[in-house]
């Protein structure tokens, strides 16, 4: 991981970019500067620590401190409640984004986002929302609330994510996420959906040369939002169910006739399509095309999806928008999978703050993880590393071991004790 895709450059990416934002707060030159709470917040995240005090409790060593400086520039650190009170204050909306659009510049300008191509010079960007905070107790004005039959009421907060997949790629790379408030609705459809349009403004602001195609679940397939995707020149490929699209099912059931098998050595491929169908009798102008496909096992197991698309269908084109359709599942399996169960702690209260404090950690969060997963597709050290120790959990568990007990000058050297090992120093009481 050389130039501009080392550890090193990426970071200094992200640094600029907090460098740049404009401190609410008017300081002293005693005061601790807002870079340094968000690239602490950062390392937090980055590190894998499992809590904001276990991070404050580790500050007060010289090792800590060292290595904070060296490897995320952090001359000052701040104490648990005063990195909460800080971040609180910073819309992440409005701040939190540079960093994730040029961490995507600059790969892209590594040529490697040309393996990402996957139709027609499209890139696959699921869609998909999930939940990090539920509380009866604790809420802000930005959480959303579900009011319960015996009165209760509970506080949560959930954001939409996007990102780049390919099926022949365990990684995803993210774009900024896209919170979820109290204000997009009240039902989980509303705020999903509110928050995908959001998304694509998003998107079109900040990467409008980008070829997409869009994938989802069913929630998305509805006439208006496949409109929008229109408008925008996205393609889409989406989740179908035949109870939600009685009209399109009873067409297509009706209509098609072009049908294609393929087989392969453990598995049967089966599928039947259409094109040119309309969606439903609200939207006779909204044209998809059908794909039904049926997977069999050679225990006879048969698995069943079907997707609206407008790639056009045929026995050359069928098995590809398959492939791009089951590939919705990495936004949930190498994205929230990921930060809910591989160190991470997606789903622990780090802060919950009055204002903004719990999305500027989902936002730094996805960061880290959007900077892990360019190592792990970019990075020999980082692949060494995860071979050498068997699995990420090993993985973090050894970073924070060396960045706890070692003084780390750079991080060519933290990656290279990771991936080859270090040697050892003899254990001496410190009797001074």
């Amino acid at each position: 991981m050389k130039g501009k895709l080392s550890s090193k450059s990426l970071l200094e990416i992200i640094h600029n970019s907090f460098g740049a934002i404009v401190d609410p707060r008017d300081i002293s030159d005693k005061g601790i500067k807002l870079t340094d709470c968000l690239m602490s917040g950062y390392a937090l995240f980055s590190l894998k620590y499992p809590s904001l005090l276990q991070f404050d409790q580790n500050y007060k060593q010289d090792i800590t401190r060292h290595n904070l400086k060296t490897l995320y520039k952090v001359n000052r650190a701040p104490s648990d409640t005063y990195m909460r009170e800080r971040l609180d204050e910073i819309d992440p909306a409005k701040y939190l984004r540079k960093p994730f659009k040029k961490l995507l510049a600059e790969f892209q300008r590594s040529k490697y986002l040309e393996l990402f191509k996957f139709y027609n010079g499209r890139y696959l960007v699921p869609l998909d929302g999930t939940g990090y905070f539920n509380s009866q107790d604790i809420h802000c004005a930005n959480c959303c609330e579900k009011r319960h039959r015996d009165g209760r009421i509970s506080y949560y907060h959930q954001i939409l994510t996007g990102a780049l997949v390919h099926p022949n790629y365990k990684v995803a790379l993210p774009f900024a996420p896209e919170p979820i408030m109290k204000t997009d609705g009240s039902t989980k459809n509303d705020c999903e959906r509110r928050a995908a349009e959001r998304f694509l403004d998003d998107l079109r602001r900040e990467h409008p040369h980008m070829k997409i195609i869009i994938t989802g679940d069913g929630l998305f397939s509805n006439g208006p939002f496949i409109k929008r995707l229109k408008a925008d020149d996205h393609k889409f490929i989406l989740v179908a169910k035949e109870k939600d699209h009685k009209y399109l099912f009873g067409e297509f059931r009706a209509l098609a006739k072009d049908e294609h098998k393929l087989k392969q050595k453990e598995l049967t491929h089966r599928f039947k399509y259409m094109n040119g169908l309309p969606l439903n009798d609200s939207h006779p102008d909204c044209l998809v095309n059908v794909l039904e496909y049926w997977e069999e096992s050679k225990k006879g197991e048969i698995r069943h999806w079907a997707w609206v698309t407008d790639i056009p269908l045929s026995r050359d084109t069928v098995y590809k928008v398959m492939r791009g359709g089951r590939a919705r599942h990495k936004i949930e399996n190498e994205t929230f999978n990921t930060l809910k169960n591989q160190g991470y702690h997606f789903e622990h209260n780090f802060g919950h703050g009055k204002k903004h404090l719990s999305t500027v950690f989902a936002y730094l969060m996805n960061l880290a993880f959007f900077v892990d997963q360019l190592r792990q597709l970019c990075c020999k050290a980082f692949k060494k590393a995860l071979i050498r120790l068997c699995s990420k959990k090993n993985l973090w568990e050894k970073q924070r071991g060396l960045f706890f007990h070692y003084f780390i000058d750079s991080w060519e050297t933290f990656a290279g004790a990771l991936a080859h090992g270090h040697r050892g120093s003899k254990l001496e009481i410190d009797t001074s």
